[in-house]
């Protein structure tokens, strides 16, 4: 099987990162979110690229670690899923008064269709030291990239509140996997 990129995305707390686990735990290759990378990296550095100080800075980082996973993802054979990536990070900085989707990204699909949309829901949302905005904003940040995705010409579809689980089998039949 040649690459397959399956995006996982939308919104904060939505679960994308716990289904991500639970198919690397299935021994499917996954792509960690850039954003919690960067969070954890600038913690522990000088935090000037944290959203909540530079959401530029932040995105602008994104944006080229998103790019990184792209590149080293096409070692791997078969498919590779990812939490977030390049269309969450231009959706980031076009949301932080930077350039337009279309200038940072361009016109290129660089993940398979369909593309998995994560819901706002409120009753596993959780917000920590890494995803310090509220509920709202996560809802907030849903549309937005759903309105991305709906103008970059990608299939969407939208995960049911179910088990994990529920949400793996779903995920591996809509791509064709299963």
């Amino acid at each position: 099987m040649r690459n397959k990129f399956i995006l996982l995305t939308g919104c904060s707390g939505g679960g994308k990162s716990t289904l991500l686990d639970a198919l690397s735990k299935r021994g499917f290759s996954t792509v960690l979110e850039p954003g919690r990378r960067i969070v954890e990296e600038e913690i522990a550095g000088d935090s000037k690229a944290l959203p909540w100080i530079d959401m530029n800075a932040f995105a602008m980082r994104a944006i080229e670690i998103a790019r990184s996973d792209l590149e080293a993802a096409q070692l791997h054979c078969g498919p590779v899923f990812f939490d977030r990536g390049l269309i969450d990070a231009a959706v980031a900085l076009e949301y932080s008064r930077g350039p337009s989707l279309g200038e940072t990204i361009g016109d290129a699909r660089v993940y398979s269709s369909p593309v998995f949309l994560f819901p706002p829901w409120k009753e596993i949302f959780e917000s920590d030291a890494v995803r310090k905005h509220d509920f709202q904003a996560a809802v907030e940040e849903y549309h937005r990239t759903e309105s991305a995705l709906n103008e970059l010409g990608y299939e969407v579809l939208v995960l049911p509140r179910v088990s994990v689980d529920e949400r793996v089998e779903f995920v591996l039949h809509a791509s064709g996997i299963a």
